[in-house]
């Protein structure tokens, strides 16, 4: 599809023309899609210790900010150790989710006295779209790409659309997108000789 994946390379530089790799490679470009990591904000007040890289908060297994009584942190800013996952959880959606759920179960626990449960990830797999009739799945038991990962991708999107209204207008919507070719949705595209 045209593009070039490196790996194992950060960036570090950019100015507005040329993007400097760590190695010293350098790559022209005026156009810069910055696509991973993510940075937290520093909160004052908090120990300097509980601050760990990428300005992530450290937290407990139970999401409590190391050191404070009734502080939480959940998500992306969130660094818990556990044995599957030494270096914090993933920064996605998934893990935040999970423990904002166990967060609120734990908070009714404590206000009823009772011992609270750890937080334990169990990742389910991920997906993506890369273009028309192109996905990767990536599941525990099994991984597949092309165009079965596509519609893989599709029913299970629409399924976790709320209502059934919701479902059939955005089904609608992509039928339409489909059919028409129109790439107004931002998908890698590639060029047509």
């Amino acid at each position: 599809m045209g593009v070039k994946l490196l790996t194992e390379t950060y960036v570090k530089d950019y100015d507005g023309e040329k993007l400097i790799l760590q190695n010293g490679d350098v790559i022209n470009s005026r156009t810069v899609i910055w696509a991973a990591g993510v940075i937290g904000n520093r909160i004052r007040g908090l120990a300097e210790e509980v601050m760990v890289r990428g300005n992530r908060i450290k937290v407990d297994r139970f999401n409590k900010v190391v050191g404070c009584d009734s502080i939480f942190a959940i998500g992306d800013v969130a660094f818990m150790e556990t044995m599957d996952y030494p270096q914090g959880h993933p920064q996605v959606a998934n893990v935040a989710i999970n423990q904002a759920k166990r967060l609120v179960k734990n908070l009714k626990l404590f206000e009823s006295n009772r011992a609270l449960v750890k937080f334990e990830y169990r990742d389910l797999g991920s997906m993506a779209t890369i273009g028309r009739n192109k996905a990767v799945v990536d599941l525990p038991f099994i991984k597949f790409k092309g165009y079965p990962a596509w519609l893989v991708w599709m029913f299970l999107h629409l399924m976790l659309i709320l209502s059934v209204k919701n479902k059939l207008i955005i089904f609608i919507n992509w039928a339409w997108a489909y059919l028409t070719k129109d790439s107004s949705l931002r998908l890698i595209l590639k060029e047509r000789k």
